[in-house]
């Protein structure tokens, strides 16, 4: 009897240890029901030790977590895990109109649900959203971390949804949705989206709004994405240069009925013709038009399209890297 009792007592070892080994494999635990570490996520981030060397895991369970949020440049190394993609969201409803308690309009900076300042930040599997809705410009996560990197990922929003802010901040986009209406993806930084869905939004204009310092060799790059949407036919351009160097490139990406033929636009700024990069590679689907598009805008030789590989983009940034274990508080 003892002998047939004892691969029950094994697996139940087994078991616990499994419990064990997955509760250590997260720093901290934050739950709307109490039955986390914390509450709030705001209250998980204020927890990280100030530039701890090693990567701080923060599990976040499903619910909808309405919180203005803020990541310090003092937090670095901080992963993110949501418990499921579509039931986990961090939102906020700021925006840009809106007057704050000295009366004074927020600002686009201002209307943001989720400030990144620290460098290697990483999420996975959350929703990111600014609720505001229609209303103008509205900002679901600004990033000026360096190393920031979003895996199966959401962010919801209208105008100016994704704020990549950080001039020298590099981030990388993998398996994500991002949707919006109009400069719905803008700013200064360099950033990869690699299988993301790119969605257009009735009421929009353009997907892209880059401000790519000049001298800075990479812009926007998307790679393998689909640009779906929404809005109709011949509603969207690529993208326009909020500021006169910007670069945005889309490499074999499916664009849908929803980009006009002509592709781009100089936002009224004819010499923004000559000092912008406006480029793409394969484009397929009723988006794709290369000989309707304004002939300031390039199309990659196969040649050229070797230089955006992403050890040339990303630098010294290794995808798949890891700070170091954090498996323990």
């Amino acid at each position: 009897m003892k002998i047939k009792k004892l691969p029950y007592l094994l697996i139940l070892v087994l078991c616990l240890l499994l419990i064990q080994v997955q509760a250590q494999s997260y720093n901290f635990v934050v739950a709307k029901d109490g039955s986390g570490d914390f509450k709030t996520v705001q209250e998980a981030i204020d927890a990280v030790p100030d530039f701890r060397k090693s990567v701080t895991t923060i599990y976040i369970k499903n619910g909808t977590y309405k919180e203005k949020l803020v990541l310090p440049a003092s937090k670095t190394a901080v992963k993110f895990i949501g418990e499921d993609v579509k039931k986990t969201v961090l939102t906020y409803d700021d925006y840009a109109s809106k007057k704050n308690r000295f009366g004074e309009e927020m600002g686009t900076t201002g209307s943001t649900s989720f400030y990144v300042f620290g460098d290697n930040f990483t999420a996975e599997n959350i929703t990111f959203e600014n609720s505001a809705g229609p209303v103008g410009q509205a900002v679901a996560v600004r990033i000026d971390g360096d190393k920031v990197m979003f895996k199966n990922c959401r962010f919801l929003g209208f105008q100016d949804t994704l704020y990549p802010h950080g001039e020298k901040s590099r981030q990388y986009y993998k398996d994500c949705y991002i949707e919006g209406t109009t400069d719905f993806i803008f700013g200064w930084s360099t950033a990869v989206f690699d299988n993301c869905e790119i969605y257009c939004k009735e009421g929009g204009s353009y997907v892209t709004a880059a401000s790519t310092l000049e001298g800075t060799p990479y812009g926007f790059v998307f790679l393998n994405c689909r640009i779906t949407g929404s809005a109709p036919a011949n509603s969207y351009y690529l993208g326009r240069p909020w500021r006169p160097y910007a670069k945005t490139v889309f490499i074999n990406t499916h664009l849908g009925k929803q980009i006009k033929p002509e592709g781009w636009h100089n936002w009224n700024k004819p010499d923004a013709e000559r000092t912008s990069f406006y480029a793409e590679y394969k484009s397929t689907g009723p988006g794709a038009s290369a000989k309707d598009r304004v002939k300031w805008s390039h199309q990659l030789t196969d040649q050229e399209v070797q230089n955006y590989t992403l050890e040339k983009i990303l630098g010294d940034w290794d995808l798949n890297s890891k700070t170091a274990s954090a498996n323990s508080k």
